[in-house]
């Protein structure tokens, strides 16, 4: 059996998930995810690591599919629900996804993929059945659990697979360093096609037999209020949000500022990442919430790495400490290690590591050492108590915007499709609420051409959150002399 199935069959006359007007037990979770593997199983035994992408709301139906695929012995591909149909069918068809399970309200946009690709489809409540008599396989904590979607310096996305042994890994570590308990109430209102909402957030409650809510729509106004109820006491969040919450409580009158710094101080920690943090908004934060920001440093490929301590003095910049079982080093563009006292890459090793990029053995023998560790891409330096401050990637293709990783390199191939479009530079600009906003110089084939048609184009091409917040227009691109965009002359442009 799952250890978090185990975990929560500790807690089963708990309250487990909230979403809405609904509560649902432990009990139930437990029950519902078995017989959704069940139907999942149908007449197998084992689905033996077969993919299933599912597009399902956040909430009770998301935690039991994804427990459900699991416990029948298959690989859960997560799907973002504001993905376009291009960005889906990307990654159904690169996971070579066998299933497809979905909300009621996807179903007629997956059924025609499903259909064009003879995939079993599965729409929630449509065939849910009582299936009895159906025993589920043992798993190895060696199989593959999941495969999660993250640009890399390539222009196209990668499948991150992480075994139940690697998530086993990153769950524990974190409900040791930040003490989870049983007592704890948190809110999830982040994508679920990411390690943040999924581990840090979802996984972490579970395992501790915590009670996990939802919110059905994002606003900060929405969210004050479940804030308001006096039950939520761990919240978790991109610096983006925060920003948005700042700007709402500074909108406030008086009065109300003052209830709800009194109801946030009550909380026993708030933590940000997926992106750097501000240091403006972190005092900000801090001086309505009373509490100081806790930074942690993760990615897809390791889940979290490094955490300021839940104990502790906490510092803006800094990302903080290794985790419970987690090696980290600096090293040279050789790879060799270096002293704190100097920068480098950060590379990892531990049980928390990834298994491989799904059908990329070479991407994956190009992001370890030979003697096994990870390569993570960003640069850093590290205090004289121990602790990392990240000072960047060391490429310029990658932008951190809105807590999502995102390749520059992967719009501009997009960018450069579109009939009135010469050439293009993507990069990304300093700015306070996203952390870095996407922008995007343009060469036209003919003058005057409009940015904002050409951005609700991309918008039918692309996630919105990869499409470029500014345009500008230039005669030609800035390069050097051996004819390579100078990147960061563009980022000038701005």
């Amino acid at each position: 059996m799952l250890k978090i199935i185990q975990q929560a069959q500790q807690h089963l006359d708990r309250t487990a998930i909230v979403a809405g007007d609904e509560t649902y037990s432990y009990r139930k979770l437990v029950s519902d995810s078995a017989q959704f593997a069940a139907q999942l199983l149908d007449n197998d035994t084992d689905l033996n690591e077969q993919r299933v992408a599912f597009m399902v709301n956040a909430g009770f139906d998301y935690v039991r599919v994804q427990w459900g695929i699991w416990q029948a012995g298959g690989v859960a591909v997560p799907l973002c629900l504001t993905h376009p149909l291009p960005s889906l069918r990307y990654t159904i068809d690169n996971s070579e996804a066998e299933t497809i399970v979905v909300s009621p309200e996807y179903a007629d946009l997956l059924r025609p993929l499903a259909d064009e690709n003879g995939l079993r489809f599965i729409v929630l409540g449509e065939i849910d059945s009582i299936t009895e008599g159906v025993t589920l396989p043992s798993l190895a904590d060696s199989r593959r659990a999941m495969i999660l979607y993250t640009s890399g310096t390539t222009n196209l996305p990668k499948g991150v697979v992480t075994t139940h042994a690697n998530l086993n890994a990153q769950i524990t570590a974190l409900v040791e360093a930040w003490e989870w308990t049983a007592q704890d109430h948190t809110i999830c209102v982040l994508p679920l096609h990411h390690v943040h909402g999924i581990v840090n957030i979802i996984s972490c409650a579970m395992w501790s037999g915590a009670c996990c809510e939802f919110l059905p729509q994002f606003s900060a106004e929405n969210l004050f209020n479940a804030f308001r109820k006096g039950k939520i006491n761990v919240f978790m969040a991109v610096p983006t949000i925060y920003f948005k919450l700042i700007a709402h409580w500074e909108s406030l009158p008086e009065a109300e500022q003052q209830a709800l710094t009194d109801c946030l101080s009550r909380f026993r920690f708030m933590v940000s990442g997926s992106a750097a943090l501000p240091v403006s908004v972190m005092e900000k934060w801090a001086g309505i919430s009373q509490h100081t920001l806790l930074e942690r440093y993760g990615m897809t490929e390791i889940g979290m790495g490094l955490s300021n301590p839940y104990r502790g003095k906490r510092y803006a910049g800094h990302v903080g400490y290794p985790l419970p079982n987690v090696q980290v080093r600096l090293a040279d563009e050789n790879d060799r290690e270096l002293p704190a006292s100097e920068t480098g890459e950060i590379q990892i090793k531990g049980p928390n590591v990834f298994s491989e990029y799904w059908r990329r053995p070479e991407a994956t023998a190009e992001a370890f050492t030979q003697d096994g560790w990870f390569k993570t891409g960003d640069v850093a330096t590290v205090d004289t108590e121990g602790g990392y401050r990240i000072l960047g990637r060391n490429s310029v293709d990658i932008i951190k915007s809105g807590g999502y990783k995102i390749s520059a390199l992967e719009i501009e191939e997009v960018l450069r499709t579109h009939p009135l479009v010469s050439d293009c530079s993507v990069v990304g600009i300093d700015n306070d609420e996203w952390g870095e906003l996407v922008v995007a110089a343009i060469v036209p084939k003919e003058e005057g051409i409009d940015t904002h048609a050409l951005n609700t184009w991309m918008r039918t091409q692309m996630p919105t959150y990869k499409t470029p917040r500014q345009y500008k227009t230039v005669a030609e691109l800035p390069r050097n002399a051996m004819g390579k965009v100078t990147k960061n002359d563009v980022k000038k442009l701005f």
